[in-house]
């Protein structure tokens, strides 16, 4: 396809936009503060839905933004008005941040221009792409979850001018942070520019995650002051400290909404073909957020890979993260495996190499596809996150499952015949409760998003430890930490890829908000200086843990069969008393103790996990072998020769004596 958007070369500057039915096409020419329109110069029709005009004299820093004109009758999908200035999807820098007005929902006659509201794209000269260097990340890594904004806004090493931007994750504070934690790879929540839901400003709130996207190449100028050289010089200074960079990316809808939302960009271009539509002519609604990009033609499918292609090129990010992953595979609305989209990304040449991962569940039809995407595709996996959730507080038959969520899930990643796991095993993540706030609230506490308590899942699979919320019980505090280290070292403790939202390490909580994505500010800001840095120094250890016992990281299957050149099975699973684990035992539905024994892949040893998820104290005893002696993996705290206490996990290494020092 011509490229689209807007193409600057010496003697000026090409705009091109892509409609099928739209009757007119006119790029908007504004003054260097985006106040005044200067021209209205009207795009050509160059066939197959392009339109385009060369415009000579304008250049870099030109700003600009498109209008349209055609039928409007919203009934049947269409949305022409030229009075709704519409950024380009192709957009790469604009020159403010999106706000929500009323006015900009008008309908058509019955509004004023919105020119005055919209930020206005600039055109941008992009430098030469970045060398093509494979990703810093691999499966089996750690990686860190983290809001921008939130994470850097109250850090007290970080200049206050920089704050809260993209720029910011460069310090050398933030990188010394990440290494101790052994991070693999920062994943950003969007860090493309949004808009705020409707409902939001009237309550005084702003989103404060950006999962509500206006175009996807352009970064929130408020994140990335910038551009888009920021972003590629925190790539390369997070590279240089061996952490890759991976960005959220939300292609499943935009800040359009529904049909009471505003038009800003797609839905005044094209809103029947940039957006998916019932058989009925309504507007598709997979997402909860009344409209539904329509990834399954072309034109949006291209738009997408050129996103992707724009980020690796010119930032040399390791890979993406999707949101509401389902609707990228979804033709004619059947998720597919195999759907064009999902296959482009897998085959481009730029793109083969990428980091992928999805989030594999949307509220539409068949929306649930945990397991369902093919490699190199890794998934979240939030069966990982809810049975080790319930193993920890206590219910009935949880040890079969734990275990097979620390071997790798092959329930769900083995389906297929495949050999190695593409789980993302993780606890907490930015939607739901904190990892604190888990052992602290039984229920969820959203007043303060305006909506009554009823926004946010009702079940979060937490306990509070005798009391809700914040408490000066000494007992009920050491209660909640000890459940912190536990959950901390099974997540450390488990096969594959796993996943560590920002803050977790060192006990942020949310008050119980479990969905805080209303809340820019000190509930979801993370407080530095007021964090629990024996709980982050325990983390750091589980870190170092991790990296020493390479097993953890592989993404093969445990499956208790020797590893080949090894006559060590690669697991083993016994009771507290030493004894192989029999059928009855994993049945035993009062089980709440379980040992996993590893093959350590060095010098025939082996690795020991030690859980005790019983409230009471338990003498625990390893398998012996002639040769080898166990020892605590991570401190002399740890010592099975005395019981091991209730609600925690030990590590044990077993050492090849001849090779002890």
């Amino acid at each position: 396809m011509t490229k689209l958007g807007a193409t600057v070369i010496p003697e000026g500057t090409r705009f091109a936009a892509w409609s099928s039915s739209a009757r007119r096409l006119w790029v908007s020419i504004f003054d260097e503060q985006g106040a005044r329109e200067l021209d209205r110069l009207e795009l050509q029709p160059e066939g197959n839905g392009v339109h385009a005009l060369f415009a000579s004299g304008l250049g870099t820093g030109t700003r600009y933004g498109f209008r349209a004109d055609g039928d409007y009758a919203p009934e049947r999908g269409q949305w022409f008005d030229p009075d709704k200035l519409l950024t380009d999807p192709y957009a790469i820098k604009i020159d403010r941040p999106y706000h929500y007005h009323w006015q900009l929902t008008a309908k058509r006659s019955e509004g004023a221009d919105t020119a005055p509201l919209m930020p206005k794209a600039i055109v941008v000269g992009l430098p030469e792409p970045v060398p093509s260097l494979a990703p810093v990340f691999r499966p089996g890594g750690l990686i860190y979850e983290l809001n921008v904004r939130a994470f850097t806004k109250l850090h007290p090493d970080i200049p206050e001018a920089q704050r809260g931007t993209i720029a910011a994750l460069a310090h050398p504070a933030i990188i010394e942070h990440l290494v101790k934690l052994g991070v693999s790879a920062v994943e950003l929540m969007p860090v493309t520019a949004s808009i705020d839901e409707r409902h939001l400003p009237p309550l005084g709130l702003r989103n404060a995650w950006g999962y509500n996207p206006v175009t996807f190449m352009a970064l929130d100028p408020r994140l990335a002051p910038g551009g888009i050289a920021e972003l590629r010089d925190t790539v390369e200074a997070l590279r240089k400290a061996g952490i890759g960079t991976i960005l959220d990316l939300v292609f499943n809808h935009t800040g359009e909404s529904d049909w009471l939302g505003p038009t800003l960009s797609l839905r005044g271009l094209d809103n029947q073909v940039y957006y998916s539509h019932r058989p009925d002519g309504a507007l598709a609604n997979d997402t909860g957020t009344g409209n539904t990009v329509a990834c399954d033609h072309p034109v949006v499918a291209e738009m997408v890979l050129d996103t992707l292609r724009h980020f690796v090129s010119h930032a040399g990010v390791d890979g993406f993260r999707f949101d509401l992953a389902p609707i990228l595979g979804r033709v004619d609305g059947i998720f597919k495996a195999d759907a064009p989209l999902l296959r482009a990304m897998r085959e481009d040449a730029l793109l083969a190499d990428r980091v992928l991962i999805a989030e594999p569940w949307d509220i539409g039809h068949d929306g649930y596809q945990l397991g369902n995407f093919q490699p190199p595709f890794l998934e979240w996996n939030d069966k990982y996150r809810d049975d080790v959730r319930r193993f920890w507080r206590g219910d009935a038959g949880m040890v079969g499952a734990l275990a097979t969520r620390l071997a790798g899930s092959s329930d769900v990643f083995g389906r297929s015949g495949q050999h190695a796991s593409r789980t993302v095993n993780f606890i907490a993540a930015h939607d739901g409760m904190t990892l604190a706030d888990i052992l602290r609230y039984e229920h969820k506490h959203n007043e303060a998003n305006g909506e009554h308590n009823r926004d946010g899942h009702d079940e979060n699979l937490s306990w509070n430890n005798g009391i809700e919320g914040a408490t000066d019980d000494p007992t009920i505090a050491s209660a909640r930490l000890r459940d912190q280290h536990a959950l901390l070292a099974t997540l450390f403790a488990s096969r594959g890829t796993i996943m560590l939202t920002a803050g977790d390490e060192f006990g942020r909580t949310q008050q119980g908000n479990n969905n805080g994505y209303a809340q820019d500010n000190d509930v979801t800001w993370l407080d530095w200086g007021g964090r629990d840095q024996v709980l982050e120094q325990h983390t750091a250890l589980l870190a170092a843990m991790r990296r020493k016992v390479p097993a953890l990281s592989q993404t093969s299957f445990l499956t208790g069969r020797p590893p080949a050149g090894s006559d060590v099975p690669d697991v083993a699973w016994f009771t507290e008393t030493g004894a192989p684990l029999g059928e009855q035992d994993w049945q035993d539905p009062r089980r709440h103790r379980l040992v996993m024994v590893m093959d350590a892949q060095a010098r025939g040893e082996r690795f020991a996990v030690l859980i005790n998820g019983d409230r009471r104290a338990c003498m625990f005893t390893l398998p012996q072998r002639d040769g080898f002696s166990w020892e605590p993996a991570i401190d002399a705290g740890q010592n099975i020769s005395r019981p091991v206490p209730g609600r925690k996990v030990t590590f044990m290494i077993e050492r090849n004596v001849a090779h002890v020092s």
